[in-house]
């Protein structure tokens, strides 16, 4: 596909063959299969999903070029000062709402009975919680909203239909039909997504399963249209800030006439990624401490030693 766009481009190619589109079928799987490696080893080694590191960096590293730029623009007198400090309190006040809204969770309470276990042995009655994200879906119905925008372009330059270039000017970036298609289309991705990768049918037969039960709520069905109702209201607002956070971008550069990459489906992997990696590295920290603890402690005079005679 990216062969046959890039040879379809005047003066791109020199040759535009089957000998091109062989060298690029090639070298573009090459590089995928080298990239998927590369992350498996940083998954096995380090710490981390590979791949979401790997893209985290590529992101990264993005961002201070394009700081650079913005405040070249000063120079050249195409934004001034003041707009520049507002636009860099919008960006931290971005930075600080995606991780707000990434962490947020919907706490329901469950409780589990006193039980009686195998050998006579008693489970103490407990407390607990079901965290239910408010933006469970990530960062993908952006991603699908986006393909699904480009469509009609795609369409009008490769079938040449006059039909078609009309339709891809009316949803061309900077019109209203363009931001109205993509805040409905991640709206719509954002409730889709997320029926597909939560099932709270699932968890109120493990909840069944466990004797416990959310209080006020019978167990099996009605749990499960609890959760899926309590689902249904928080993924609204997650909706609402990922189309925020996809059109930000872009009412940012009509309004100041420059172009700002900070935001859209970027900053949401960059946070995403960023609070993962935190989240196992204090994990393998306090798994250190505890095992440190174990060796050097009491608690190992306790039990039967490691290399004691049976």
């Amino acid at each position: 596909g990216f062969a046959l766009f890039t040879s379809s481009l005047e003066s791109a190619v020199i040759n535009p063959g089957f000998g091109f589109k062989l060298q690029m079928v090639l070298v573009l799987t090459t590089g995928a299969i080298f990239v998927m490696w590369l992350g498996e080893q940083i998954t096995e080694r380090g710490l981390g999903n590979g791949a979401s590191l790997i893209i985290f960096f590529s992101i990264v590293e993005r961002f201070w070029p394009g700081i650079l730029s913005t405040f070249g623009f000063i120079k050249t007198q195409a934004v001034g000062p003041f707009s520049l400090v507002i636009l860099g309190i919008v960006m931290v006040g971005v930075v600080a709402g995606t991780i707000a809204v990434t962490m947020a969770a919907r706490r329901v309470m469950i409780q589990i009975p006193q039980r009686t276990m195998a050998r006579g042995r008693q489970r103490e009655a407990a407390k607990n919680f079901i965290p239910l994200r408010v933006n469970a879906a990530g960062v993908m119905p952006i991603i699908f909203a986006s393909s699904v925008i480009v469509v009609p372009g795609a369409i009008a330059q490769f079938s040449g239909s006059a039909v078609a270039s009309q339709w891809a000017e009316k949803v061309a970036p900077g019109t209203w039909l363009y931001y109205l298609s993509q805040a409905v289309l991640i709206v719509f991705f954002t409730y889709f997504y997320t029926s597909i990768i939560f099932n709270p049918i699932d968890i109120s037969e493990n909840l069944k399963k466990q004797g416990g039960f959310i209080p006020g709520v019978k167990p099996g069905a009605r749990t499960a249209e609890y959760i899926d109702h309590v689902v249904s209201r928080i993924t609204f607002p997650g909706a609402l800030f990922l189309t925020f956070i996809a059109l930000l971008p872009v009412f940012i550069a009509d309004a100041i006439n420059v172009p700002f990459r900070f935001g859209g489906t970027s900053l949401l992997i960059v946070v995403g990624v960023a609070l993962d990696t935190m989240a196992q590295v204090n994990q393998h920290l306090l798994l250190r401490k505890y095992d440190g603890f174990m060796k050097k402690g009491r608690v190992r005079f306790r039990g039967r030693q490691a290399g004691g005679a049976y």
